[in-house]
């Protein structure tokens, strides 16, 4: 049960430039923030940070974490991707005779980062075989751009990449017009609130570049503002998250006694 006092939003203690934004607009609006975990037990908590700091969290503060399915990227239709992109296994991986991208479904598996590889026989070999991947045929992306959607609407978003270097700038009529395109036809797929990459390929057509946790999306240009409405929806009570968010959650909350660190 929830006590009286402000909401928290509670932050990681590594700050990003993100959390110090979304963190000021959480203070304007009354929010607590804080990096101590003992200070939101008991409280109507809100989530930023690190997927593994957020799975010990989870259960002791009772904090509800969305994040898209492992397979909904493959399954989008061609034109949406314009590429091949499969999920499987670490170990089907391993196989691969040909170049590919490789890359796991969520930021969660942090010991394999996503990168092409001329075949298999590259990919670490300290994870477990059963370790979901997705592989895709390798594009090249000429900009690269980064929406938080809520409720199927992209609130605020920012191009974050071009040509693989940064550079954060505010969005264009193409990536809006694209972004409409794959929430009208994918956003049913996703939780409520959620991170959607999107990209311009070198030749000039659109595809989606991956969905994302919201409580570990930098923002880069987006309104900050927006990104914590976002944040807020994503990672907070479990107890407020919809039937319809529910298949989304990121494993299960109980609550143990003690409160671990953040």
């Amino acid at each position: 049960m929830h006590t009286s006092a402000p909401a928290v939003l509670l932050l990681s203690a590594a700050r990003t430039s993100t959390a110090e934004l979304i963190a000021s607009a959480a203070v304007r609006r009354g929010y607590d923030v804080t990096d101590r975990a003992a200070d939101a037990e008991g409280r109507r908590a809100h989530w930023y940070g690190g997927p593994r700091a957020a799975a010990r969290l989870a259960g002791p503060l009772g904090l509800g974490l969305l994040e898209p399915a492992d397979d909904w990227l493959a399954h989008l239709p061609h034109p949406l991707l314009r590429r091949r992109v499969r999920l499987t296994t670490l170990d089907e991986a391993r196989e691969l005779r040909e170049r590919a991208f490789v890359k796991p479904p969520s930021a969660k598996i942090d010991l394999l980062p996503a990168a092409v590889h001329e075949d298999g026989t590259g990919l670490p070999g300290g994870l477990d075989g059963s370790t979901p991947v997705l592989v895709s045929d390798v594009v090249e992306f000429a900009a690269e751009y980064r929406l938080f959607v809520l409720d199927g609407e992209a609130v605020t978003g920012s191009r974050y990449a071009v040509h693989g270097r940064l550079d954060p700038a505010p969005l264009d009529a193409g990536s809006r017009a694209f972004a409409r395109t794959v929430l009208d036809a994918a956003a049913a797929g996703l939780p409520s609130a959620v991170g959607l990459d999107i990209g311009r390929l070198a030749d000039g057509d659109w595809a989606v570049v991956e969905a994302n946790m919201a409580w570990y999306a930098h923002c880069y240009a987006a309104d900050p503002d927006r990104v914590l409405d976002t944040v807020l929806r994503a990672a907070g009570p479990i107890d407020a998250v919809t039937a319809r968010d529910r298949p989304y959650l990121s494993g299960p909350a109980a609550r143990p006694e003690r409160v671990p660190d953040a």
